[in-house]
């Protein structure tokens, strides 16, 4: 029995919501860690991580609001800048906030004004994004199956999703007892303890190296290089099964060392558009050039 049209729409919004309620209650966690590490240095650490937590939970919501709307056939023009607005705010300004918290608490020199300039242009772009997707003409013979294949510049789920898995593995390998599951270290909690390798160098850069990622990460968002929708690329290559083994074995990995396995997606995602930009580019501009006139 099919959903009646007001329900059908309130189903895709209230998903949309729990993404815009998960990016406040980060950004309370990030209050949070400020004003109670005072006694507890380790309170910082488990409060930012709950931030980056809630923060990959709304991306899943995302995810799935445009699926509950595709399902329900709820899909609104209301629901459409509900969206956009949640967006903004859980990819936009929660990432850039969490870093800057991160920076000013980790470090001991630098200067504010440039840790807030750095998150601005993360938030800024992420905004206008936003703002582009949503007025962008689509083409007369583009289908809704192209357009699904690829994104124009770096998705802002994606962006934020690269600062808070930086962020989120920098925790971890700062303080190893964040990584223990009902009372138990796991597996990397154990590694991270045996490890010969000094990881105190790498890690005290980690704040400076987040100042350049944030405005480059902003650039990328407001860029014209295409992204890969990476669901539909390997079912465009495999087909259904081989996108089901895929899908399995990545929540299989996912579940051993979800931050690592995290950290190592966003990466290579972010990698996947600066190596094939340049390669698409040339490829037009060839196409575009054609045979000199007779």
């Amino acid at each position: 029995m099919p959903l009646p049209s007001r329900r059908a729409q309130l189903l895709p919004n209230l998903v949309t919501l729990g993404n815009a309620f998960c990016g406040l209650l980060a950004l309370s966690k990030a209050i949070d860690a400020l004003t109670l590490s005072g006694e507890h240095p380790i309170v910082f650490y488990e409060k930012m991580e709950s931030a980056c937590f809630l923060v990959l939970m709304g991306m899943i919501l995302d995810a799935l609001d445009g699926l509950v709307a595709r399902m329900t056939g709820g899909g609104s023009e209301f629901g459409a800048q509900l969206d956009s607005f949640s967006d903004a705010l859980t990819f936009g300004v929660v990432p850039a906030m969490l870093a800057k918290v991160l920076i000013e608490h980790e470090t001991t020199g630098g200067s504010p004004r440039l840790h807030f300039l750095a998150a601005a242009t993360f938030s800024l772009m992420a905004i206008l994004r936003l703002v582009r997707y949503n007025l962008e003409p689509v083409p007369p013979n583009a289908s809704e199956e192209d357009d699904f294949k690829t994104f124009q510049g770096l998705p802002s789920p994606a962006a934020a999703g690269a600062v808070c898995s930086t962020i989120w593995l920098y925790l971890i390998l700062r303080r190893p007892e964040l990584e223990v599951e009902e009372g138990t270290p796991t597996w990397l909690h154990r590694l991270i303890g045996l490890r010969d390798v000094n990881w105190t160098p790498f890690l005290d850069n980690v704040p400076t190296m987040l100042v350049g990622l944030l405005p480059l990460l902003g650039f990328l968002m407001v860029s014209n290089i295409r992204y890969v929708h990476g669901i539909s690329f390997v079912a465009s290559r495999g087909g259904q099964f081989l996108t089901l083994v895929v899908i399995v074995c990545s929540l299989i990995l996912f579940y051993l060392a979800p931050v690592p396995i995290l950290f190592v997606l966003a990466m290579a995602f972010l990698l996947s558009g600066l190596v094939s930009g340049p390669r698409e580019w040339l490829r037009s501009r060839r196409a575009g050039s054609g045979p000199p006139p007779a």
